[in-house]
């Protein structure tokens, strides 16, 4: 059993309210659990208003299939919220 984890840091200009950023945050979050096979959960910075972190979990047989499908959140979120620009990422299998 392979459990694949993606940690994605979103900036969010122009947010100026926490309510603003729930917005967003909670339309990723929706969006990305029924496009792909995955938990996915703010886990950070919920007070910062221009800055959204999310945690993401899958669980595969294959390392290439795990990674392939966190890359594939990533790139999803870069191509689909050019509104939330991703600062940084970074994905770990074990």
């Amino acid at each position: 059993m392979i459990l694949g984890s993606c940690r994605i840091v979103l900036y969010l200009p122009g947010v100026h309210s926490l309510k603003e950023k729930r917005s967003i945050v909670k339309s990723v979050l929706g969006r990305l659990r029924s496009r792909f096979n995955i938990s996915a959960a703010e886990v950070d910075a919920q007070d910062i208003h221009q800055r959204a972190v999310i945690g993401i979990a899958c669980v595969s047989s294959s390392f290439d299939y795990a990674r392939g499908q966190l890359e594939a959140v990533v790139k999803w979120v870069e191509e689909q919220r050019p509104d939330a620009p991703i600062l940084d990422y970074e994905i770990e299998l074990l």
